[in-house]
């Protein structure tokens, strides 16, 4: 399980461990996704809500999780990313997996340091590669891959960034008191280089598997 503020990397290194484990990358909105195109009875029930303009309640939410990991490709494991996001959550998966092999990471960054990190992350309008800037003048510049214009997404401007690292606060801190004296509970500095970090986190992983490898 990965989880981390928003701009501390964790989608990018989700996608990483999951290549270099050979393992499935779960997150809620794709388990969300897959059961509507699936058409599943929980799909055509998440379909329903969405369609109603209603939420997805943490309870259905808790079900699409537990349907995706009784398939075949988490026999050997998977990253889970988005979920648990509440304490009440972290309990419900202990009855879903063996919760004394559950490894969890939490990618640690300062506030400030993650407003300063958004603030310099583009986007290309053309190629859609995400990267950062040094000055304003970059964005003048374009895309160096494909020569796009390079734009800020909305929710990275810092007043946005501060509420949605409030938001994240809010739900996260009872869950890392949930499982941080747990042998698998490990941290990592999300600020530093994405290459040091996954190597980070392949060493906690590593670290704590291999008693029972």
């Amino acid at each position: 399980m990965l989880m981390g503020p928003p701009g501390s990397g964790k989608g990018t290194q989700s996608g990483r461990i999951a290549e270099r484990y050979s393992v499935p990358h779960i997150s809620t909105g794709d388990a969300l996704r897959a059961a509507v195109k699936a058409g599943t009875p929980l799909g055509r029930l998440v379909a329903e809500t969405l369609a109603s303009g209603g939420l997805v309640s943490d309870a259905l939410i808790t079900d699409l999780v537990r349907e995706r990991l009784h398939a075949p490709d988490t026999a050997k494991g998977c990253i889970l990313d988005g979920y648990p996001r509440t304490a009440a959550q972290a309990a419900a998966l202990d009855t879903m997996l063996d919760a004394a092999a559950l490894i969890v990471v939490h990618l640690v960054a300062s506030d400030e340091d993650i407003i300063r990190r958004l603030a310099a992350r583009r986007i290309c309008d053309g190629c859609a590669i995400t990267q950062s800037i040094q000055d304003d003048t970059e964005d003048r510049n374009g895309c160096p891959y494909c020569g796009g214009n390079l734009v800020r997404r909305a929710d990275d401007h810092p007043e946005t960034v501060r509420r949605r690292l409030s938001t994240y606060a809010q739900f996260a801190t009872p869950v890392i008191e949930y499982y941080q004296d747990r042998p698998g509970f490990g941290t990592v500095d999300g600020l530093q280089s994405a290459d040091k970090v996954t190597a980070a986190i392949c060493d906690h992983i590593d670290r704590f598997a291999e008693p029972s490898a």
